[in-house]
């Protein structure tokens, strides 16, 4: 018993998606391709947006954030688990574990106060719009930046803290793609009640809760374009909501179905499938969501491309 506590102690082992080589082989080349163009995507988006000064705005400042969280949280999960995929021993270091829980939980949770923050930027440019630079300044969009990924990281420090905290017995193998809070927890020998109630509490606190300002800001985003007498501008008014209100809805709604009641919540596999939605298509998602359906982003693709070809055509005369 000693020896298994130890072995438990110093690493556990992923049971993944699937055990047939060639099924590991095929998402292995799906998921590094995936990977490579969520990298690519968002870090195009950050380069753009710091280089075309008509998107130094509020709203863009957020994206930049936003799209920083999505190839965090991706990187957090998805090089681990390409590796897994052409490895006979699946297994990962107690500490690595840890640290893999704390950030993907912690980036997961400032993405959801983030998109509240966003929707109230929204909120203020629809419903405010004489003084949306006046309400949104520099200095608040700061403030409200980093009260986003600091309460994501508190929630999460805790959370690992309490986790890695619960005795393990001889239980290492864990079920899932990655060290993702809920299928640790199953690992436990004792009663985990108080652990499923702080899962409880921090859901409704990072997740409930900005849902509902997002919610109440769209409330009053949508009363403010039925107002609107033009049908142009309220064409308009709700273009400058609809990429934002497209993440929302992939966002939100399967992490509230997957964390609010975590004892009756989603079988193995579909925590499994929810996991790879949010590291593997969201983080890609994202950047083309905000390229394709916004038409100062576009602009500005086609002002940097316009650039570069005529670079391009100077070099080669």
């Amino acid at each position: 018993m000693e020896i298994d506590n130890q072995t438990w102690a110093r690493e556990f082992i992923l049971l993944g998606l699937s055990s047939d080589w060639d099924t590991e082989v095929s998402l292995f080349v799906l998921f590094l391709i995936t990977y490579m163009v969520t990298v690519l995507g968002n870090f195009l988006i950050i380069l753009l947006i710091r280089l075309d000064s008509r998107l130094h705005t509020p709203m863009y400042f957020f994206l930049t954030n936003l799209s920083l969280v999505d190839v965090s949280y991706a990187t957090s999960i998805v090089p681990q688990m390409l590796a897994h995929l052409l490895a006979a021993h699946k297994a990962i270091p107690f500490v690595s574990c840890a640290a893999q829980l704390f950030f993907s939980l912690g980036l997961g949770g400032i993405e959801f106060v983030l998109l509240a923050v966003m929707a109230y930027d929204r909120y203020v440019a629809v419903c405010d719009p004489l003084r949306y630079s006046v309400i949104m300044h520099g200095g608040l969009c700061t403030r409200l930046a980093i009260t986003s990924w600091v309460s994501g990281s508190m929630n999460s420090l805790m959370q690992t803290v309490i986790t890695f905290q619960l005795p393990m017995c001889t239980n290492k193998y864990i079920d899932h793609i990655s060290c993702e809070l809920l299928a640790v927890v199953r690992l436990a020998c004792v009663d985990t009640s108080s652990n499923e109630i702080a899962i409880t509490v921090s859901s409704i606190v990072l997740l409930m809760t900005p849902f509902c300002l997002v919610l109440l800001s769209y409330i009053q985003i949508i009363s403010t374009i039925l107002k609107i007498q033009s049908t142009e501008g309220r064409k308009k008014a709700f273009h400058t909501c609809a990429s934002h209100l497209t993440v929302v809805v992939l966002c939100y709604g399967m992490t509230i179905f997957t964390y609010i009641q975590p004892h009756s919540g989603p079988s193995v596999l579909q925590e499994k499938l929810i996991s790879l939605f949010y590291a593997i298509l969201m983080p890609m998602l994202n950047p083309m969501i905000y390229s394709l359906r916004n038409k100062e982003v576009k602009g500005a693709w086609q002002k940097l491309l316009g650039q570069l070809s005529g670079l391009i055509s100077k070099l080669a005369t």
